[in-house]
């Protein structure tokens, strides 16, 4: 049984770090995780839906006007989703973005709809930052989180469009071994 447990375990980090080489190739979260899935069989079809996550109260991180560099009468949103394919939930994303810099059609597909922020917002060609990464659970990670990332999303012009905190869960991973 230990044999088992521990080829288990190093399949579990091959998976591990094949995501994070995903993610890191990617310049959207988005795009990574429907590769993911497309890989593993995760979901017929592979697609990634970002249905709310309610309740929780999310707090905007004390450094989020900082980062984003708000100009008077800008605001932050937030965005609190877990990204699903098929049944598995990948990941909790936290997106903290200024609705001001987006047009009016983008911010109602986000308020409207099941559409990842990656995907809503690929039209505007937007880079994509890492701020930092960590294996494990992050401040405001759920308990079953393997990967952490903090990210900036900027617009061609080089203003950040959106602070993310993103917790990719142990499912993710167990779901293509």
């Amino acid at each position: 049984m230990t044999s088992l447990t521990a080829s288990t375990s190093a399949l579990q980090g091959e998976r591990l770090a094949e995501l994070e080489a995903l993610l890191a190739d990617n310049v959207s979260a988005t795009l990574a995780l429907e590769e993911w899935c497309a890989r593993h069989a995760v979901g017929d079809p592979p697609e990634i839906l970002a249905l709310p996550v309610t309740g929780d109260g999310v707090a905007i991180p004390d450094d989020a006007q900082a980062v984003l560099k708000l100009e008077p009468g800008e605001t932050i949103r937030v965005r609190h989703v877990r990204l699903v394919c098929g049944n598995t939930v990948l990941s909790f994303a936290r997106n903290f973005y200024v609705p001001e810099r987006l047009p009016d059609a983008t911010n109602r597909a986000l308020e409207t709809t099941s559409l990842p922020f990656g995907r809503v917002v690929a039209s505007l060609g937007y880079t994509r930052e890492r701020l930092d990464t960590a294996r494990g659970k992050a401040c405001g990670c759920p308990a079953d989180t393997v990967l952490s990332h903090r990210a900036m999303l900027r617009l061609p012009d080089g203003r950040p469009l959106s602070l993310l905190a993103e917790c990719y869960t142990r499912d993710a991973i167990a779901a293509a071994s």
